[in-house]
């Protein structure tokens, strides 16, 4: 299976484990950064990470910042996305059997690297079971509008980065 990751620069040495425990079970992995701890910003990542999914070029993908909670919000901003924001081994196993998730998100500062090794094994173990009704919540899912025209622009951020490069905010 080809995974694709990503994170910020608070919980790069987490992703970087991460991608060795994938690697070492088998797994294909797409490393979207960050690599090192210079101060970035989630949305980049999540971004990246969630378009390898959406473009057919990994099956399914981890996001990684202190929570889970930016990065997951922005990986779902792309189309086909279905990132669930777990804390414990029993949603992963939810989100990926009942709503068919493609990218598992994870707070490195609020869960043990236990938990989310864990987290990673079931969520890639689990195999999605097709249901009238979870076929029906994934369509209406779908169904909501995407800016299709974002998808794919590698300078998107380029003018955030710049102000915070500049101290603007």
């Amino acid at each position: 299976m080809k995974i694709s990751i990503g994170c910020d620069h608070i919980v790069t040495e987490i992703k970087d484990h991460l991608v060795n425990y994938i690697t070492e079970k088998g797994h294909e992995v797409i490393d979207n950064g960050t690599y090192d701890k210079e101060r970035t910003h989630y949305p980049i990542y999540g971004k990246k990470t969630a378009e390898k999914i959406s473009f057919g070029e990994a099956d399914l993908g981890i996001v990684v910042c202190g929570t889970g909670v930016g990065i997951s919000v922005s990986a779902n901003k792309i189309k086909g996305i279905r990132a669930a924001l777990v804390r414990d081994i029993e949603t992963a196993r939810y989100a990926k059997k009942h709503l068919n998730a493609n990218i598992l998100a994870i707070g490195g500062r609020i869960a043990g690297l236990g938990v989310i090794e864990q987290a990673i094994d079931t969520f890639l173990e689990t195999e999605y079971e097709e249901t009238k009704e979870s076929k029906e919540i994934i369509e209406k899912i779908e169904s909501i509008p995407m800016n299709e025209d974002l998808i794919g622009d590698e300078h998107y951020f380029d003018e955030f980065v710049e102000k915070w490069n500049d101290s603007g905010y």
